[in-house]
């Protein structure tokens, strides 16, 4: 055995039997890589690394400035990759069974307010075609919460616009209905009826909504970048990106008391453990309105 093949072995099982999207495999690799190429300095085998190595690596990452987050997504990786390993009658023992991952506190993602998201959209150059195109987007990662990947793929025959429903496949192909609000549909109709019929479509995208100037499907980098300069041109100094859009779309629901179950099958959430972190959001937002207006505070 070497790394090089047993991490192959790793990115089958997960891609395979645990049908997670390239995106996620990608994760997985990447953090059994940094392992690699700690071990391979040491001349230790991935079968024979022990407790104490695995102690000294996350020593190592944690010198280099890795935030703890990202250290304990580093370490999740590292045990799902043992495991593997244990299955796959590897190894007999599993030394990151007793392997602690740093503290890290519940971090709440960044929001925008209503009128934040208004001035993004307003920001957009509709004198182009791409212009009908982004606004139709923003209108749809806000209305509907998507994830940016499920964005970039969704498809003309997933859209019931009579019913006002598109159909969303999300993360481990899981399908699930969402609501799209009329503002949002009213700009997709115009995005498709004023631009998309007019594109040259290439062969393979024909059912994909968002195009880019080659009539190909986007990219995620690209819709990072449309948002990025969209910020930068209404002078908003949040770090925001795609996933910021669903945070608001859960968070203004919470707030406008929509009921936490339906929040996590509009998200699409395995667990409603994760949906209750806008909740939290919630009680901050009523901590601030107290601080800021009870005479009191």
């Amino acid at each position: 055995m070497s790394w090089e093949s047993s991490i192959l072995g790793f990115k089958s099982y997960l891609t395979i039997e645990r049908s997670l999207s390239a995106n996620s495999v990608d994760a997985y690799i990447r953090d059994v890589k940094k392992l690699a190429n700690f071990s391979k300095s040491k001349k230790i085998n991935e079968l024979d690394i022990s407790k104490s190595d695995l102690s000294d690596f996350v020593s190592t990452i944690s010198k280099e400035g890795i935030s703890a987050r990202s250290q304990s997504r580093i370490i999740s990786g590292i045990k799902a990759f043992y495991k593997y390993l244990i299955m796959e009658d590897y190894i007999t023992a599993d030394p990151t069974q007793l392997l602690e991952s740093p503290k890290i506190g519940m971090k709440l993602p960044d929001t925008l307010s209503i009128e934040e998201i208004d001035k993004l959209i307003a920001a957009i150059d509709l004198s182009t075609e791409q212009g009908e195109r982004n606004r139709a987007m923003l209108e749809i990662l806000y209305s509907c919460g998507l994830r940016v990947t499920e964005l970039i793929t969704l498809k003309l025959s997933n859209v019931s616009f009579v019913e006002g429903f598109i159909k969303v496949i999300g993360k481990g192909d899981k399908e699930r209905l969402a609501p799209i609000g009329k503002t949002a549909l009213k700009y997709l109709n115009i995005y498709i009826s004023e631009v998309r019929n007019h594109q040259n479509i290439q062969k393979g995208y024909e059912d994909i909504i968002f195009l880019n100037r080659r009539g190909k499907q986007l990219t995620r980098v690209m819709i990072f970048t449309i948002i990025k300069q969209l910020a930068e041109k209404i002078g908003l100094k949040k770090k925001i990106s795609p996933h910021t859009f669903r945070h608001s779309f859960a968070t203004h629901l919470i707030q406008g008391g929509a009921d936490l179950r339906a929040v996590q099958e509009m998200l699409g959430h395995e667990s409603i453990t994760t949906t209750e972190i806008y909740t939290h959001l919630d009680k901050e937002y009523l901590r601030e309105a107290i601080i800021q207006f009870h005479p009191r505070a």
